[in-house]
């Protein structure tokens, strides 16, 4: 489904006309549609059919409103910090659906977690093994573990968000796991419920999940035939969506090919786990921006926007494309080709270049396909404020996240700081 539609000339998310939201919220803000964000995970639940657990990817988008939404849906959640993890909780959400992935997760992290009865942790080297046994042993609890492999798989995505190669800093190498596996009773205090694996964001294709489960899969059928009781396969998360002319493949095709691997190694019993984040939040999300100015030079036509790399790098990050359109349904008004570009002082502060679109200063645009890696990766840099995140529910809308003030800038700091000694 698009949440986003022009009535009368209007852009509109689901019932409620942007021009509305800007005039009584103001701009840059984010804007959110609920029944997208409900359609899209229930997409992934109905394809998964009680065979398992879709756990949000919470650094996708970690609005409380937003994460309220999928907890009541019912929605296991990934975190990768403990503030992720007193997000769920403030949220509504239950610990006890939560896996807790990540390479550095600190004592004190995996303390809270232990405390708060996780679902499961998703082990990322033997040091962190140690470590939480040694946490374990002093609580005296017995924590459910899944050693994150790394099955060298190249996914075809951006390098930034490649993780399932040997050259990146995620997960065990498979033998490596095998022996930590085989080793099990050295952790009196850790229970070795799953395997995890995930090799990327972003994907657009079948065939790196695929090749993953295929070499992950003879891991569990391994541990299993020496005593190990695994419950659950923990394939990440990755799946792409459409931002430009990407053709990712259909949820239900992407869970059937899970399934059918299980099916395939004789692991039917084993309980799937899903991280999806960007494929449940993403499309659901915009950007809603006012033009600011209007310049040409002798090559360039800008149109420039009062939101900036600040509140949405992706473009200046990674080089990612996103559509950019009119709230004003421009007909056939004449169009120029513009470079929509935001106030920072960098030459990066770009969100798409060459957009043909009919413009005029005052006028409200929207960045599309930013529910995901948007807010999430704001900052306050320039000492701009960050914006303000808001609901669609059909007709309605409310206000889940306030905009910054410029006093906000500045909280917990002190001209003169505090004396420590």
């Amino acid at each position: 489904m698009d949440a986003l539609n022009y009535r009368h000339g209007e852009l509109f998310v689901e019932d409620v006309a942007l021009a509305r939201i800007a005039e009584a919220v103001g701009t840059p803000c984010y804007v959110y549609a609920k029944n997208q964000l409900s359609a899209a995970y229930r997409a992934f639940a109905t394809a998964l059919g009680g065979h398992g657990l879709v756990c949000y990817a919470v650094k996708a988008n970690s609005n409380l409103a937003i994460l309220a939404t999928f907890a009541a849906l019912g929605a296991g959640f990934d975190i990768v910090s403990a503030g992720e993890l007193e997000r769920v909780i403030a949220a509504g959400g239950d610990p006890r659906r939560v896996v807790f992935s990540g390479v550095g997760k600190t004592a004190a992290e995996i303390e809270r977690a232990l405390a708060c009865d996780i679902k499961c942790f998703n082990v990322e080297s033997p040091a962190e093994l140690e470590r939480l046994e040694a946490i374990a042993g002093r609580a005296g609890k017995s924590a459910p573990v899944s050693l994150r492999v790394n099955p060298d798989v190249d996914a075809g995505t951006h390098p930034y968000i490649a993780t399932g190669l040997k050259e990146n800093k995620f997960g065990i190498p498979l033998n490596e796991a095998a022996a930590l596996y085989g080793d099990a009773a050295r952790y009196p205090h850790l229970r070795f419920v799953g395997v995890d694996c995930h090799i990327g964001s972003q994907l657009t294709d079948l065939r790196p999940f695929a090749d993953a489960l295929d070499r992950v899969l003879p891991l569990v059928r391994q541990l299993r035939a020496q005593g190990l009781p695994v419950e659950h396969v923990d394939v990440g998360g990755g799946l792409g969506i459409r931002y430009r002319d990407e053709r990712p493949p259909g949820v239900a095709a992407y869970v059937g090919q899970m399934r059918e691997r299980l099916v395939a190694h004789g692991l039917a019993d084993l309980s799937l786990l899903l991280e999806p984040g960007r494929a449940l939040v993403a499309a659901a999300g915009t950007l809603l921006a006012r033009v600011e100015y209007l310049k040409s030079t002798d090559t360039r036509h800008f149109a420039i926007i009062d939101a900036g790399m600040n509140d949405l790098i992706r473009p200046a990050l990674y080089g990612a494309f996103q559509a950019i359109q009119a709230v004003r349904d421009p007909g056939d008004a004449p169009t120029l080709d513009y470079d929509v570009v935001g106030p920072v002082c960098e030459s990066a502060d770009v969100f798409g270049r060459g957009r043909r679109l009919h413009l005029a200063p005052g006028d409200l645009l929207v960045v599309r396909d930013a529910g995901a890696y948007g807010f999430a990766m704001s900052s306050q840099y320039n000492s701009r404020p960050r914006a303000a995140e808001v609901l669609v529910d059909g007709a309605r809308f409310r206000v889940v996240r306030t905009r910054e003030t410029l006093a906000d800038l500045w909280r917990g700091e002190s001209v003169s700081g505090a004396e420590t000694g």
